[in-house]
């Protein structure tokens, strides 16, 4: 929808604000943008930030489908709009040069790189099942609390995903 569109169905309208209540339709997570639909009109290529530019920095609270969110202007253009709020979020988003904190239901990843905290923590639980220790009789032969560390192990599958 162009432009001048878009300007004369607000001028009709007679809205007092720039900021709409609109629903989300779909998201596009590898663009950082969203459709869409305030009753009247779908908006497509609504960004999850403000900031979109080809800088490998990114903060995007990405909205669950369905759900309210508030969309705004920027610079008073409706062809270049962006999620202000969000009613329901899905996805937490952010990055920082080779930095990714990453939170969704299933966990949270935390990236440096190509790794990831998750790995670096079992990769410890895995060197500290597999310690063998000398004693005045000779190498031990078994972790007596090798349970405690699977269990451990675990939980932290359970918190952290894999990337």
């Amino acid at each position: 929808m162009s432009e001048t569109i878009r300007t004369a169905l607000k001028l009709i309208t007679k809205q007092d604000t720039d900021t709409n209540i609109m629903t989300v339709l779909s998201v596009d997570k590898q663009n950082g943008t969203c459709t869409c639909d305030d009753g009247f009109i779908t908006h497509t290529d609504v960004r999850l930030s403000a900031i979109i530019d080809e800088k490998a920095q990114k903060l995007y609270l990405i909205p669950k489908v369905g759900t309210t969110v508030l969309v705004t202007p920027i610079e008073a253009s409706y062809s270049l709009q962006f999620v202000a709020m969000a009613s329901e979020v899905e996805e937490l988003y952010l990055c920082i040069d080779q930095v990714v904190f990453d939170v969704t239901k299933e966990g949270f990843l935390l990236k440096k790189e190509n790794e990831t905290l998750r790995m670096i923590m079992l990769d410890l639980l895995s060197a500290i099942k597999a310690m063998k220790f000398t004693t005045n009789v000779g190498p031990t032969i078994a972790l007596v609390n090798a349970a405690q560390f699977t269990g451990i192990e675990n939980r932290i599958k359970d918190f952290l995903k894999a990337d």
